[in-house]
């Protein structure tokens, strides 16, 4: 249990990222503003000195990753780009996952559209420019204010300008089953609403945070893919699920269900779910379908939930 002091450090640090919540910081986080361009030095064109520009339906997928649920308005009702990525930062301000958000936001996987096609040199410095200036010009709004956003190692912070750089590793989320019961209560309102692709969205939200949970608690980094494949492999790795002969073959028939169930939920999402537009493979929902999708995703989340808490103990 953190002592009083700590925890008022970290709701002092917390509170300074609410500085990051500027409308125009947050249009350069977004993408919404470039610095001129970067001179290539192959044949594929200069680029564009800016954040990749993240569009209304990625920023509810980036909401939806890291535990805030998001419906995008595709049929009207859409809010500005800015305003989702003001929620998802007051969310993870509040959450304590500010330096997780812009850890995510500046990693080279975020720019893997914007520089494809270059050389791995171009890419490289293109890349590190481009963080580099971004911080600057973000400084620049922030100097006024006497205070300047730091990175050390894969942690942000945000200083008073002249004094001794100190950025706090986040602290592990809390996940436990009371997570869980809420969350799953949530889509299961959505069901009741008929909002089901919200409540297939949930799903897979809650699957992908109880995996990043148990992950992180072995002190591993989750898989930054997206692919909740992959956590699952992770977890399955780290906390030694590989079907055993040894174990009743009813045991080992049950967790190949549940990885049935998590391909199911995974690729559910991909073509069913509101995290994407409608396409050629999209398909409707049935009411009875998404009971089926929340209730799994519950059992599964709760189930992987006991094997890290058991093996940790």
């Amino acid at each position: 249990m953190k002592n009083r002091s700590e925890v008022l450090k970290l709701s002092q640090q917390s509170n300074m990222f609410e500085l990051l919540r500027n409308k125009s910081i947050l249009s350069i986080l977004d993408g919404d503003i470039a610095f001129g361009q970067i001179d290539s030095t192959d044949s594929n064109g200069d680029i564009g000195n800016s954040m990749p520009y993240l569009s209304g339906p990625v920023l509810c997928d980036i909401s939806n990753r890291f535990g805030l649920p998001v419906t995008y308005g595709w049929n009207g009702g859409a809010q500005s780009r800015w305003v989702y990525l003001d929620n998802l930062l007051s969310y993870c301000i509040e959450n304590h996952r500010e330096s997780e958000l812009l850890n995510f936001l500046f990693s080279k996987g975020q720019f893997v559209e914007k520089l494809k096609g270059h050389t791995p040199e171009v890419i490289e410095s293109s890349y590190t420019q481009i963080i580099e200036t971004v911080i600057k010009q973000i400084n620049g709004i922030l100097y006024f204010g006497g205070n300047e956003l730091v990175k050390v190692g894969e942690n942000f912070g945000i200083n008073m300008i002249g004094s001794t750089v100190e950025v706090t590793a986040p602290a592990i989320r809390m996940i436990d089953r009371n997570y869980i019961v809420k969350l799953s209560e949530r889509a299961m309102q959505d069901v009741m609403d008929g909002n089901y692709d919200s409540a297939i969205t949930k799903s897979r939200t809650l699957l992908e945070e109880v995996f990043c949970y148990v992950i992180e608690k072995k002190d591993e980094a989750p898989s930054e893919s997206g692919d909740i494949g992959k956590l699952y492999s992770q977890v399955k790795q780290l906390h030694n699920m590989h079907q055993d002969s040894d174990i009743d073959k009813r045991i080992n028939r049950l967790l190949s269900g549940l990885e049935k169930v998590l391909s199911a939920i995974a690729e559910m999402r991909n073509k069913g779910s509101d995290s994407h537009g409608v396409g050629a493979k999209r398909i409707n929902i049935a009411e009875h379908h998404a009971r089926l999708f929340v209730n799994s995703a519950m059992t599964m989340a709760d189930f992987i939930l006991a094997v890290g808490n058991r093996s940790i103990e």
